[in-house]
């Protein structure tokens, strides 16, 4: 009895000894499992995959290690390619502890025993195992620590995140691993939407996948395709399946390969890819603001015009495309062509530092609307002028003379936008540049006016952000490469008013004639053009529509060839893409703006572009912003009392029987040179002898252009006083005489179209005095200093 009583008792401590180490050992693995760990993600490199705005597959890139890996949800796998794996793999995942001793003891029985054909008998935990830490598990010691390493696992996460981390690790044969890969490599689309052969394909492929396919065609080798039979004859056990899926296990299968993936603007993703390497990205897909329709339309049109113009020395382009609505790349050309190392095509043609030529003067007459310098029918003078040291010179060497100031910006005239840009302030043309975020640009004592005609350096880009601040009527606002980018608050640069009329100055630019429309657009285009110096460069740049298009031509290494001229080269060129969008998109249409509010429109005298008066013989309207434009009356037309009989200007008091009045056109000497130079010369107003006190001596006073206006003449004493200083005036054209002053000392006359030397003996500071026979003056400071 007693010894009934003892064996009962140890029988009763040992289920307590059990029951309290079950317990034990359901708080251990309770502590693994709820102890936080890293998810079984961390560590692995990905791929990033690049769409375009609509969801067209641009591009998969590789992963650090040069893998194509994504990482996807197991909510995100078709169920078929989770049963099917399961089913080929382990159909006791769900129950084993991470190992399953029965086939872990046929696999060494078969392997090291019975000398077959060696087999692993590894769970789905246990190939985790291996693959996360790379185990060598070919030996019994390897084994023993892949089992180690997958109780490890099942300790530490759960089934779903086991089973999920597998599918995200798994080689599918290449140098593609992850079941996201395979899926769009291979099958061009999501885990979620596999089929079920596509799905038992890639379930039995993480079994030597590198013998199962056809690299060059893709199509399924015979022992992955019976592989993948014997797996469907398993599943019709288990799982119920219809005819349709037989019938689909009998069509042929090809599975895409690597390099025939989608390498859509390569350019726009490499500079993504830098963009996105300062920060830390946890998702793998990307979807971009590029338009891959538009992308390849851009980019046949550059290959035909590359091609037809080779023999003439044109062999490399790029090509800028932003909508200005969400100021999105919709295409990005950055050379000619990517792979052609001969014009260093990989080389991103839109980032890199160009001089523009004259692709900024639309800027420098909006600034100059916008300070009150002009409004677009303002008479520029292009005409022979220096300011300061600088004197530039016309692209085509000549001058026109009086021009408007549209006509002036469209016929690319160098003096109108030089003596513009002179006259800026605050901002200037430099710090104007600077606030659009122009990058890298040297001081502004550096370029000078010299700025104006292109001397600093801008790129595709930033010049496309420009042209798109004039669409957006004066607001600047950076372009955006990402489709969920938050779109930062634009900045105001320009108002409204000015903005729109520099578009509207710009719509006037005629287009070439060598382009390959068949019907022009109704569709209107705001464009310039720009040559840089040495012919480097060919550029043309404008909006139509929603979109700006900036088009380069020249070479990378700077080459210069006489064939790069905007208006020759890149226009064309930039018209065939406009034409090209217009016909494939008949629907475009330009963005709705309000009109601004303090524009108005005025009469004016064309010859002068000042206020008509009823003198004028040809009139017209300009846009004109109150407070802003600078607007006088008329002096041009001015009426001229004659003597009937001698023809001369008549004296007061008149005699009105003997007296008529005629209109005379009085131009300054410097434009009724050009004008005589052109075969154009003007009939000159007749001399006016009344005396002063009774004669009307309206008109423009002399304007000095040398001395020039508070400079410093430095003079070398050693010369004994053949330094010499030239004085010369600009006079209205009823004016003969110049009369020179020297601090109030006469120094000589000089006639209205020639000049006068003076040798100063002196230091000091004097004053400079032009005064014309009409008693009309202008005066202005100069320095002298003599050295030895």
């Amino acid at each position: 009895m007693n010894n009934l009583h003892t064996v009962a008792n140890a029988v009763k401590r040992l289920l307590q000894n059990i029951a309290m180490a079950v317990f034990l050992l359901a708080l251990i693995v309770l502590a693994c499992r709820l102890y936080p760990h890293p998810p079984l993600s961390r560590g692995l490199p990905f791929s990033s995959v690049y769409y375009d705005r609509q969801g067209t597959l641009m591009r998969i890139t590789l992963a650090n290690d040069d893998r194509y890996r994504l990482w996807t949800p197991l909510e995100q796998v078709s169920p078929w390619m989770v049963q099917g794996l399961l089913l080929h793999e382990d159909r006791w995942f769900y129950y084993n502890p991470g190992f399953n001793p029965l086939s872990l003891i046929r696999g060494f029985w078969r392997s090291y025993v019975a000398g077959g054909t060696r087999q692993g008998g590894s769970t789905i935990t246990m190939q985790l195992a291996r693959m996360r830490w790379h185990l060598n598990t070919r030996t019994p010691s390897g084994k023993i620590m892949q089992v180690l390493r997958a109780v490890q696992l099942e300790l530490a996460y759960s089934k779903h995140d086991i089973l999920e981390a597998y599918l995200n690790y798994a080689p599918y044969g290449r140098n593609i691993e992850s079941i996201g890969a395979a899926s769009l490599i291979y099958f061009n689309k999501a885990p979620n939407d596999l089929t079920l052969p596509e799905a038992l394909t890639l379930a039995v492929l993480p079994q030597s996948p590198s013998y199962r396919i056809d690299v060059k065609t893709g199509v399924l080798g015979a022992g992955l395709a019976q592989a993948r039979n014997r797996l469907f004859q398993r599943w019709q056990t288990y799982y119920t399946t219809d005819g349709s899926q037989n019938a689909l296990f009998r069509l042929p299968l090809a599975l895409r390969q690597p390099e025939q993936m989608p390498y859509i603007a390569p350019h726009f993703i490499e500079q993504l890819r830098r963009q996105n390497r300062q920060y830390i990205r946890t998702d793998t897909r990307i979807d971009t603001t590029l338009d891959a329709g538009l992308q390849r339309l851009v980019e046949r049109q550059v290959n035909a015009f590359i091609l037809r113009n080779e023999s003439r020395g044109i062999h490399n382009a790029a090509v800028l495309l932003v909508d200005t609505r969400d100021m999105g790349i919709r295409a990005l050309v950055g050379s000619a062509d990517y792979y052609n190392r001969v014009i260093q095509g990989q080389v991103n043609g839109t980032t890199a530092k160009r001089s523009p030529g004259s692709a900024l003067k639309p800027f420098i007459y909006a600034l100059g609307m916008e300070q009150g310098v002009l409004h677009p029918m303002t008479i520029l003078k292009d005409v022979p002028s220096a300011f300061g040291a600088y004197a530039p010179e016309n692209f085509d060497r000549r001058f026109l003379g009086p021009v408007t100031g549209t006509d002036a910006l469209n016929f690319s005239r160098n003096i109108p936008a030089v003596y513009i840009a002179s006259k800026l302030r605050q901002p200037t043309f430099y710090q104007f540049l600077r606030l659009a975020g122009i990058a890298d640009m040297s001081s502004e004592n550096h370029y000078g006016l010299s700025l104006v005609l292109g001397g600093g350096e801008v790129t595709m880009q930033e010049l496309a952000k420009l042209y798109a601040l004039l669409a957006n009527r004066g607001e600047l606002q950076p372009l955006r490469m990402q489709k969920n980018d938050p779109a930062p608050k634009p900045t105001r640069l320009l108002s409204e008013e000015a903005s729109f009329i520099t578009l509207d100055m710009l719509r006037q630019h005629r287009r070439p004639g060598d382009t390959l429309a068949q019907r022009l657009s109704t569709l209107p285009v705001y464009w310039k053009t720009g040559t840089s110096w040495g012919f480097r460069d060919a550029w043309s740049a404008g909006i139509f529509g929603p979109y700006v298009l900036v088009v380069w031509e020249g070479n990378f290494d700077s080459k210069g060839n006489n064939v790069f001229v905007g208006a020759d080269a890149a226009a064309p060129l930039f018209f065939n893409i406009i034409d090209s969008i217009n016909a494939s998109y008949p629907a475009l249409q330009e963005p709705k703006q309000p009109f601004p509010k303090q524009l108005k429109r005025v009469e004016i005298c064309l010859a002068s572009g000042d206020l008509s008066t009823t003198w004028c013989q040809q009139k017209g309207t300009t846009w004109f912003i109150p407070g802003k434009s600078p607007i006088k009356v008329d002096t041009v037309y001015r009426p001229v009392r004659l003597d009937k009989l001698t023809g001369e200007v008549a004296c007061r008091p008149y005699n009105e029987d003997q007296t008529r009045t005629e209109v005379f056109e009085f131009w300054p000497s410097d434009l009724a040179n050009v004008f005589a130079q052109a075969g154009l010369p003007k009939r000159k107003p007749p001399v006016n002898h009344c005396k002063d006190d009774v004669a009307d001596v309206s008109g423009n006073p002399p304007r000095i252009t040398s001395p020039m206006l508070n400079t410093t003449y430095t003079l070398r004493q050693s010369q004994q006083g053949n330094d010499r200083i030239s004085f010369n005036a600009v006079t209205d054209a009823d004016s003969k005489t110049v009369y020179w002053f020297v601090d109030e000392i006469y120094l000589g006359s000089s006639a209205s179209k020639s000049a006068i030397d003076w040798r100063p003996v002196n230091n000091g500071r004097y004053r400079i005095r032009a005064v014309d026979d009409r008693g009309r003056a202008d005066s202005r400071w100069i320095n002298i200093e003599i050295v030895n």
